[in-house]
Formats: structure tokens, C-alpha cells, sequence
């Protein structure tokens, strides 16, 4: 007996040590990682052309393209006209002169010494349209210094455009909204004014994404625990979970080992949320349920965790295997994602094994009170029937027997499991039949904002009043022999303006350029494409695409470039790894199943029925998109993220469902194991479900198309997948399948029985 209670003592004071070095590490991580956190946004990069590959066109073109100017510029342009439409007068075209020409002279952001002359490079520009109805005043930003912070750690970039519309109101009253004494109105648009607009709307992720999606997370584990102290040590486990992804991430990006934009940090947030309260929704309902079953809570976290570090484990390695497919994308962009999402929920699986335990047995034996006012108490076990005499192990009720909605779902599932699935599959079937009317074909650059910011309105008085494609012309390089010929043939394609030779006029200054010779660089010289639409829409990509076909039959060596040829570019590298990453996702999530279940039919089972799940979402998505909320369309990569996280997330709910079933059926057959394990993982995994569509459709509280777009078809295929797929689909064909389910393992060549009598109407 001394023994036993030295061992006891010594056992009570390695698992006081463990909590304690836990919890010690963990503060540690959140202390480093919450700084880190915050600092994110300064390390991203938002550039699009800087995610091509070297083998696109367009990269190889602006490449070439460096060695005709002595530094890349980023173009910031301030178009102005009088607010009460009429021609612009003598008297305000000379204040805009003079406005335009103390601009490089204006000191810097508080912090930082100097004028913003020395992020400036040429003459500054101020062109009166022809109509005489605007004004257009255009900047050139040194493109390397663009990229750098300034002391208050903001960009150049932003910064600039924010000091430009600061200096536009206090100094000539303008601005897009109001007109002072001069009458103008004025807006800051072109690559640096969509620059600053993206970055403000990127801004919110830092702080309203993740206040969002807590708030929502907290409320629904309240309606879920009925407990004032469950909720917060849940929520605890992923905001410390994302302070370890936080730090590592930023680390790694700050020292230019991977690559983070804004898109990748808001998935960032909300996967890991999402993630580490799933994973703790299942822990602590297995935890629950070991502590209706023995006294102390060491040793129902014990049990808790060797039932639930496989199917936790299981589904992190799933999700982390389908977005470190990603790498294989041709745009840096989404390869930048896969590590970033796989360093997030590799931080949610940590604080979920190792956080979460520490704070749930902080009490010690009085770690119940966690559970306030319902803490699970060990019951007394149901006596053993006549029937069931010889059995030495005492026999627990059967879950699905309960009065409880899950229960008497579970038995409806069983009872009529074959119409069930032909039923749901039919109605899956159904919304997948609209999935070709989703049009991901691309967006104009004005259509990414879901709100009014001043350079999507820049652009459409640009556009009104300027020749929309000189701002942005498309880039020929082509060999000095051939200038002639590529010339003749540009301007025969329809939606070409205009063909000029560059002579080292800046884009859209308007600046003369009769009588200059043009640069010749290695006898190459570069051409200018103006189109008759504005470089930012489809219509200058379709014609772009045109202009490469008609170019490269007379000049094979020449190379298009520019901004409409880097987004024809991206969406044709996005169509490429849609195409190649989607069945490496599936073989790699499928081989995974089948480990884990020991089954090469339940594998094929669980991944048919997300696929359809996937197809589904996506068509009803585009019928959203296009009959309800009229967007114009979508990025290429929309349905290659949402199919990635549908499919790696969906099948993290089957994999708890089926875990459990194939625990059960060790016990007591397949189709009884079924509805047993329906029955006790409904609650919990439809919770998991409902927190994981919560914190996605946070998502769209930052106003740009692409994160609404992926905000939809998550939130609603992961409610698809939770009350469609996992609840009924999937039990119905398991229980309709039965012990063929598990072949070609051992379970599949199993009598449909047990330790317990199956009732016949589920056998």
C-alpha cells in the first residue's frame, strides 16, 4: 500500500511538472508570437507579377524589358476634374501645375527624414485630357524603393498615395467627394493607388478578421458547453495556436524563405481558428464522456487522448497534405499558401495536443469545474442482462438507444439507409449541375473591391476622359529587324490603338515622342501597345492574347509583356494547376484514408462523397454569385482554393465519423457500428462543422472579391458537408455497404455482430 501511494504521489507531481512546463512554454510562444503576429502585414508582398514564373512570357518580357530603363517605376496617377462638369479653367489648371510641382518636395511621413523626392524618379507630368475636362497628373515611383518601409513601418507605396490625397484636400480642397474653392475633385488611382487601396483593405486582417471570427467562435462554444469557463480556455488554445503560426511565419518570411501575401495571412487566421477549435471540440467531447466513466480527470485525459490523438492527427495530416500540394502551382502565390496553411494547422494540432490538456487539468482533481454547472460524473454501469451472464465486462448502454435528436437520427439512418443516400446523392447531384456556370475566368482589376475606394473611381474618370490603355500599354521586345513588321502586324489586331517605338517617354505622361529615335538595347528594341481598353480588364487581356498570336507569326523571338499579359499569365498558370494539383490532392488525401481505416473501399467511399459534396457547393456557389450578389466573376483560383480546403477539410468530419465507427464495429458489427457512431459524433462534429463555416465566413468582412468568393463556398460547403455528407450520406452508404465497407481488411470479412444483440431492423 505505501508503495501504491508513493507511486500515486510521484505520478500526481510528473503530471503537476508537465502542466505546469506546458503552460510555462505556451505563454512563452504567445508572448513572442503575439508581436509577430502583428507585424505580419509588413512582411507580405502584394505584387502579382512577383508570383509568375521566370518561364511566363510576361516575366521574361519585363526582364528584357529593365535593360531599356535606367530604374522600374510604379506609376501613381491624380486625375482631377471640376465637380460641376465643365471645362477645366486657365486658373485651375495652373494650381494643379503648381500643386503637382511642390509634390516631391513634401517632407516625408513624422519619423522619417527628407522629401519624397528621393522616392521619385523623372519629371513630374501634368497632361490635360483633349476633351479639356480633366487633368491628369501622373508620378513615377522608383520601383525597388517602392518596396521598402518607413519609419512609422508603413509602405512607400501606401504611404505616398496616402500623402498625395492628404496634400490634394489641404491644398486644393479636392477630393472624391468634395470640391473647395477651386472646384476640383480629384482621386489618386493607377498600380499605386490600387496598391494603397489593397493594402487598406488587407489591413482589417490584422484586427476586425480575427475579432469577428473569435466573437463568433465564443458565442456558438457558449451555446455549445453551457459554461462560462469551457468557451474561453478553447478560444485560448487557438489564439495561442496562432501566435506560434504568427511567429514562425514571420520569420521565415522576414528572412525570404517563403512567401506571405495579404490573401495567405486572412486564410491564415481563419484556418487556424477553425482548425484548433474543431480539434478541441472533439477532445473535450471524448474527454467528457471518460469522465462520466472514471473519477480522476488525469485519467479520463488519459483515455481521451488515446482515442483521439489518431482521428486528430489523422485530419491535420490530411489538411496539411492537400495544401502543401500547392507547391506544385506555377504561381508563387498559391505556393506560398501551402506552407503557410500547413504551418497554421500544424500550430493548431500542437496546442490542441499538448495546450489544450495542460489547461483542462490545471485544477487537478478538481478540473471538473471546468465543466460548471454540468460537470460529467462517473454513472454507474448497467447491470449485465441474463442474456449477457457469461460476460465478465460490465456492458454500458448503447448511444444510440438515447431519446436525443442524434440518436433518433442515427436509427432513422439505419432503418432506411438505402434511400437516404440514393436521396441525398440525387439532391448533390442536382446543385453539381450548375458548377459550369461558374465564371472563373478572370475579373476586371475595378470588380476585386466589394466597396467605393478612390481608385476603382480614379479609374473610371481615367478611362472617361484618357486613353484608357496608355497608362498601362502592353511591352513588345522585339528584335530591331523585325520592328517594322511586329508594328504592321500590332496594329492589325482588334482593340490595339496604337504601336509606338519607346523612346524614354514615361507610360501615360503623355509626353511627344515624334522625331526620337528609340532605344536600342542588344538590337532589341521595345514597343509600346496602347489598347482601346484600359490595361486592368478582360478585354485588354483578350486582346493582349491576340497580340501574341499575330506577333509571334512574323517575330517568333518577341515577347509581350505588361500588366495585361502578367494577369493573361496567371490565369492560364491558374487553369494549369487546377488541372494538375487537383488528383495529386486526391491520391495524396486518398492513400492517407486508406491507411487510417485500413480500407481501400471506405477510402474511395469517403472521397466520392466529398468530391460530390465539392461539386455541389461550387455550382450553388455560382448560382450566388451570379443570379444573387451579381459579381462579375471570379479569379481562376477561386475554385482551386476552395476545392483544396473543401475537400482536405470535409473529409476531416468523415474521418471523426469514421474512426468511431470503426471502433464501434470492432464491437459490434458494421451496421450497428454505424449508427452507434452517428449517434455519439453528431452533436460534436456538426458543432466543429458550424464553428468552422463561422470562422470562414468571417472572412468576408474584408471587402475584396476573392476572400467573399472563397468565404461563401467554404462556409457553405463545410454546412454541406456537416449536415448533408457526414450525417446522412456517408452513414447511409457504411450501414447500406455493411461489413464491405472495410475491405479488403479483416473487419470486412466479419459476422455483422458483436457484443451486443443488433437489433434486426438495422442489420
Amino acid at each position: 500500500m505505501i508503495l501504491s501511494m508513493l507511486s500515486n504521489r510521484r505520478s500526481t507531481v510528473l503530471r503537476a511538472v508537465l502542466v505546469g512546463v506546458a503552460l510555462v512554454v505556451w505563454l512563452g510562444i504567445g508572448s513572442a508570437g503575439g508581436m509577430a503576429q502583428g507585424k505580419l502585414s509588413q512582411v507580405q508582398t502584394n505584387d502579382a507579377s512577383a508570383f509568375l514564373p521566370s518561364s511566363a512570357e510576361s516575366t521574361q518580357a519585363a526582364e528584357e524589358s529593365k535593360g531599356f530603363v535606367d530604374t522600374e517605376t510604379l506609376p501613381a496617377l491624380v486625375v482631377l476634374q471640376p465637380a460641376d462638369g465643365s471645362g477645366v479653367t486657365p486658373e485651375q489648371l495652373a494650381a494643379v501645375e503648381d500643386w503637382a510641382q511642390a509634390v516631391p518636395d513634401m517632407a516625408l511621413p513624422p519619423g522619417n527624414d527628407g522629401t519624397w523626392s528621393e522616392y521619385l524618379v523623372g519629371e513630374v507630368a501634368v497632361v490635360p485630357s483633349q476633351d479639356g475636362e480633366a487633368v491628369l497628373v501622373a508620378f513615377s515611383l522608383d520601383g525597388a524603393k517602392a518596396e521598402d518601409l518607413l519609419a512609422d513601418e508603413e509602405g512607400v507605396t501606401d504611404s505616398f498615395v496616402v500623402a498625395l490625397r492628404d496634400s490634394l484636400e489641404t491644398e486644393l480642397g479636392a477630393t472624391a467627394t468634395s470640391a473647395g474653392e477651386l472646384g476640383l475633385q480629384a482621386w489618386v488611382t493607377g498600380p499605386a493607388g490600387f496598391v494603397a487601396d489593397l493594402v487598406t483593405a488587407f489591413g482589417g486582417i490584422d484586427g476586425v478578421l480575427l475579432l469577428v471570427a473569435l466573437g463568433a467562435v465564443l458565442l456558438i462554444l457558449v451555446l455549445v458547453y453551457r459554461s462560462p469557463f469551457l468557451p474561453f480556455v478553447v478560444i485560448l488554445t487557438a489564439v495561442f495556436a496562432l501566435c506560434l503560426a504568427g511567429l514562425v511565419i514571420y520569420n521565415l518570411a522576414a528572412n525570404g524563405t517563403l512567401v506571405l501575401n495579404g490573401q495567405s495571412q486572412g486564410i491564415l487566421s481563419i484556418l487556424v481558428v477553425g482548425a484548433s477549435v474543431d480539434y478541441a471540440l472533439l477532445l473535450v467531447a471524448r474527454y467528457r464522456e471518460e469522465l462520466a466513466r472514471v473519477e480522476h480527470p488525469a485519467a479520463a485525459m488519459r483515455r481521451a487522448l488515446r482515442a483521439c490523438v489518431e482521428p486528430i492527427a489523422a485530419s491535420a495530416g490530411t489538411v496539411i497534405a492537400g495544401v502543401l500540394c500547392l507547391l506544385l502551382s506555377d504561381l508563387g502565390s498559391n505556393r506560398s499558401l501551402g506552407p503557410v496553411a500547413a504551418i497554421g494547422i500544424a500550430s493548431a494540432l500542437l496546442g490542441a495536443l499538448t495546450l489544450l490538456p495542460a489547461l483542462l487539468l490545471v485544477f487537478g482533481r478538481h478540473s471538473r469545474i471546468l465543466f460548471w454547472p454540468r460537470a460529467p460524473r462517473p454513472t454507474p454501469v448497467v447491470a449485465t442482462t441474463a442474456e449477457h451472464a457469461h460476460v465478465d465486462t460490465a456492458i454500458e448502454p448503447d448511444p444510440a438507444d438515447g431519446p436525443g435528436l442524434w440518436p433518433r437520427l442515427a436509427r432513422f439512418v439505419g432503418r432506411k439507409a438505402r434511400p437516404v443516400w440514393i436521396v441525398t446523392a440525387l439532391a448533390l447531384g442536382v446543385g453539381a449541375a450548375f458548377l459550369p456556370t461558374l465564371n472563373a475566368s478572370g475579373t476586371n482589376q475595378v470588380d476585386i473591391f466589394l466597396t467605393d475606394v478612390d481608385a476603382v473611381a480614379g479609374e473610371e474618370v481615367l478611362v472617361e476622359h484618357f486613353p484608357a490603355g496608355s497608362v498601362q500599354p502592353a511591352i513588345v521586345i522585339v528584335d530591331e529587324a523585325d520592328v517594322d513588321a511586329v508594328t504592321t502586324a500590332a496594329e492589325g489586331v482588334d482593340g490595339v490603338e496604337s504601336v509606338t517605338p519607346y523612346t524614354g517617354a514615361p507610360a501615360g505622361a503623355g509626353a511627344p515622342t515624334d522625331g526620337a529615335a528609340p532605344i536600342v538595347v542588344n538590337d532589341r528594341v521595345r514597343l509600346d501597345v496602347a489598347t482601346t481598353a484600359s490595361a486592368d480588364t478582360q478585354d485588354a487581356v483578350a486582346t493582349v492574347d491576340d497580340l501574341r498570336t499575330a506577333v509571334h507569326e512574323v517575330s517568333p523571338t518577341a515577347l509581350v509583356g505588361g500588366a495585361s499579359a502578367e494577369t493573361l499569365d496567371t490565369n492560364r498558370a491558374s487553369e494549369r494547376d487546377l488541372r494538375v494539383i487537383v488528383p495529386v490532392v486526391l491520391l495524396v488525401i486518398g492513400v492517407i484514408l486508406m491507411f487510417l481505416l485500413r480500407s481501400v473501399a471506405a477510402a474511395a467511399l469517403l472521397l466520392a462523397a466529398n468530391v460530390l459534396s465539392f461539386a455541389a457547393a461550387l455550382g450553388v456557389s455560382a448560382i450566388v454569385f451570379n443570379h444573387v450578389l451579381g459579381f462579375a466573376g471570379a479569379d481562376p483560383v477561386v475554385p482551386l482554393f476552395a476545392f483544396v480546403f473543401l475537400v482536405a477539410l470535409g473529409v476531416d468530419y468523415s474521418i471523426f465519423l469514421m474512426t468511431r465507427v470503426r471502433e464501434e464495429s470492432l464491437k459490434v458489427g458494421t451496421r450497428a457500428g454505424v449508427v452507434r457512431g452517428l449517434a455519439v459524433t453528431g452533436g460534436v462534429i456538426t458543432s466543429a462543422g458550424i464553428v468552422l463555416a463561422t470562422t470562414f465566413a468571417a472572412l468576408g468582412v474584408i471587402p475584396l472579391l476573392f476572400l467573399a468568393q472563397i468565404a461563401f463556398i467554404v462556409a457553405f460547403g463545410v454546412l454541406l458537408d456537416t449536415f448533408v455528407v457526414r450525417s446522412l450520406l456517408v452513414p447511409a452508404l457504411v450501414h447500406d455497404l455493411g461489413r464491405r465497407t472495410w475491405w479488403p481488411s479483416a473487419l470486412s470479412r466479419h459476422q455483422e455482430h458483436g457484443l451486443h444483440k443488433v437489433t434486426p431492423d438495422l442489420e
